[in-house]
């Protein structure tokens, strides 16, 4: 299952959403001053979403059906 490259396509797909919303979460949207925002503390905080959403995914594998990493 977890050599199944549609597995790694949707897992990849997942985190990928998950990085996105959780840097637009800290952007706020707008509220920020984007001049003196601290981007490498977004980018890492973005990036650890990500990596924990790529471990639910492979942690819940034995769940789903078909190789969808989903708990649903």
């Amino acid at each position: 299952m977890y050599l199944s490259a549609t597995f790694w396509k949707r897992a990849a797909e997942r985190a990928i959403k998950t990085a996105a919303q959780t840097a637009v979460a800290l952007l706020g949207a707008g509220a920020v001053d984007v001049l003196t925002l601290d981007w490498q503390a977004l980018g890492s905080v973005s990036v650890g979403a990500a990596l924990v959403s790529i471990l639910t995914s492979v942690g819940s594998a034995q769940v789903a059906e078909q190789g969808d990493p989903s708990l649903v």
